[in-house]
């Protein structure tokens, strides 16, 4: 290894179902991952958010970018439910998907369901202990 260790970001490229949470991760497609994940078409993507009051308007950039491609954004607010702001509810809406905030427990399975009815959806999972 000339170059050292290279770092990259993390992303599954595929659709896959989450098999387990918890711990702070998620496992899918026979592999694991520590911290939240962005479930979408284009694949699954490593978040870089602990907690829904840290999210900024720049953690939700990749979702606008792809939003033409899912319907539903299914919306893991971590071990509780917290409302979707209605200024960023509004931003998707206007993208054209429907926003369903839930705890990220129920936003797994639910995500699992549509995922397995072949659904346009995406998730935005925070991840909890």
């Amino acid at each position: 290894m000339a170059g050292g260790i290279e770092i990259r970001a993390a992303h599954f490229p595929g659709r896959a179902p989450i098999d387990a949470y918890g711990n702070g991760g998620f496992r899918f497609a026979d592999m694991s991952h520590r911290g939240s994940i962005l479930c979408m078409p284009s694949g699954i993507h490593g978040w870089d958010v602990a907690a829904f009051e840290e999210l900024g308007e720049g953690d939700f950039t990749r979702l606008f970018d792809e939003a033409a491609d899912f319907d539903i954004l299914l919306l893991g607010t971590g071990k509780t439910l917290i409302p979707v702001p209605a200024e960023l509810r509004k931003r998707f809406r206007a993208a054209g998907v429907a926003v369903e905030p839930m705890a990220t427990g129920a936003a797994v399975r639910t995500y699992n369901v549509l995922l397995a009815e072949d659904r346009t959806v995406a998730a935005a999972l925070i991840a909890v202990d």
